[in-house]
């Protein structure tokens, strides 16, 4: 009877920890499926973004591949972007709408890629993107105006290609800029 008691004992208690084990193992396991859920929506965020990053580039060398007519570089000269910053002053949006204009006005079918330019101040990763922040100010603008959107491209070549050394304030400011690269 005592061997029958020990037993019964011993099942209960191995049948208690598995309960518990199995309950822990529920527990671990939901959230292991939730951290691989929010890993599987940043993933596809991800994806999602590169895949408009490639678009925008394939955009970019489709329009480069273009004849090339002009480059109105808005810069330095009264229309420049101060640092961090992508709004448009008043004389860029002179400038840009007298481009606009004289683009409607002869009707000319043409691409505009719109290059999006920083100084180095900042991390890279940033000047990335405020540089296709400043693109992007002046697509929205042009659009406005009255141009296509789908003879309109944007990308940021961010702090990558300066027209100046960036070891002056001048020379800062002259990169901080973007330039409107016109093909047919």
């Amino acid at each position: 009877m005592q061997q029958i008691k020990m037993l019964l004992v011993t099942s209960l208690a191995i049948a208690a920890t598995s309960c518990a084990t199995r309950s822990y193992v529920d527990e671990q396991m939901a959230g292991l499926e939730a951290r691989l859920d929010d890993h599987g929506a940043r993933l596809e965020q991800l994806t999602a973004t590169s895949q408009q990053a490639l678009e925008r580039a394939t955009d970019a060398g489709v329009l480069a591949q273009g004849k090339f007519l002009y480059t109105v570089v808005l810069s330095h000269e009264g229309i420049s972007f101060e640092t961090d910053e992508f709004e448009l002053s008043e004389g860029s949006r002179s400038s840009l709408a007298e481009l606009a204009g004289d683009l409607l006005a002869r009707n000319r079918n043409v691409y505009l890629e719109i290059q999006g330019h920083t100084d180095s101040t900042g991390p890279a990763a940033y000047n990335q993107h405020l540089g296709l922040m400043r693109a992007e100010s002046v697509r929205r603008y042009l659009h406005d105006q009255g141009v296509a959107l789908d003879r309109l491209a944007t990308i940021s070549y961010g702090e990558d290609a300066p027209v100046e050394p960036n070891d002056t304030a001048n020379g800062r400011a002259m990169n901080r800029r973007v330039e409107v690269v016109v093909l047919i």
